[in-house]
């Protein structure tokens, strides 16, 4: 059921802040100008920014609401907790930062964005979904676990999960796109040589099979190598692990060979993060996943 904000926000980029567990907790929210408001409400995006980034940086890093705004969702940046304003952390788990250090329930902090939200914008509660980058990957990858309840599907980047396990309440849709080459959350799991927090991070294939079988999906993926749409030294692998039946939800791990801590399709301006792919749209590529699954 659609529920009806008490007052619309208009078009554009709005500012936003909440008061959750004694915190003032920030959020921009951009409202599509040039795409028109579907009759059930508009779909929802939270997007997550990586450790010691911020809400501002991860809209200039993915340009999600760029290509919300024709596209035609809503996009939310949330921001972490730390002191310093431009590095923010989320608690998803082992990682990271201030927010894991001081034990901050960022479940918590979006389950009251998911009640404030509709008092200022029209949203289809079927259609609620997590992306985000690094640790704010992590941080979709524990929303889906927590709140499968409450989120359609989900689509980590360049992190894995921050939990040991998964148990979502129902199986969640799941896409995952890492870099072979990604020296802060590496794919072979471990300490990225490029990682300021040193620790121990989980492998890709630990989330993959954790959220294989959680959802009850195919264990065995088919496998596909996208065609290169440009030559910069970078290859993407899909592999696909399809439902089975109606009561399980599929997995899709995008590889991006040659591929850095960066979001595909869009340049890094920090050469320290590595090479970005310009054979994947990592926007393009989240919302017509997303597009496939709805709660019922």
């Amino acid at each position: 059921m659609t529920t009806t904000p008490i007052k619309e926000l208009a078009p554009g980029r709005h500012r936003l802040t909440i008061d959750v567990d004694d915190r003032e907790r920030e959020f921009w929210v951009y409202i599509p100008t040039q795409a028109e408001q579907p009759e059930a409400g508009w779909p929802l995006v939270f997007v997550f920014h990586g450790g010691l980034s911020n809400a501002p940086t991860m809209v200039r890093f993915c340009e999600m609401n760029e290509f919300a705004d024709t596209a035609g969702f809503v996009t939310v940046f949330p921001n972490g907790t730390g002191r310093l304003p431009t590095m923010k952390t989320w608690n998803a788990g082992m990682c990271c930062g201030y927010a894991q250090r001081e034990d901050v329930n960022d479940v918590h902090f979006v389950e009251e964005l998911l009640a404030d939200l509709p008092q200022r914008v029209t949203v289809d509660p079927s259609r609620v979904y997590a992306t985000g980058m690094s640790n704010g990957g992590m941080m979709a990858y524990l929303l889906g676990d927590k709140l499968a309840d409450r989120f359609a599907a989900i689509a980590p980047v360049g992190g894995t999960m921050g939990n040991p396990s998964c148990s979502p309440s129902r199986p969640v849709p799941l896409m995952h796109i890492h870099g072979t080459d990604d020296q802060f959350v590496r794919w072979e799991g471990g300490v990225g040589s490029r990682s300021k927090s040193k620790l121990n991070f989980h492998s890709v294939d630990h989330a993959m099979q954790n959220w294989v079988a959680a959802n009850g999906a195919q264990a065995n993926p088919s496998v596909e190598t996208l065609p290169a749409e440009v030559d910069d030294g970078t290859s993407i692998e899909r592999f696909t692990y399809a439902a089975d039946t109606s009561d399980s939800a599929e997995v899709i791990l995008l590889k991006v060979h040659g591929g850095g801590h960066t979001w595909p399709g869009k340049e890094s301006r920090l050469e320290l993060l590595g090479p970005t792919t310009h054979n994947l749209d990592a926007n393009r590529v989240i919302w017509e996943f997303f597009q496939r699954h709805t709660l019922t």
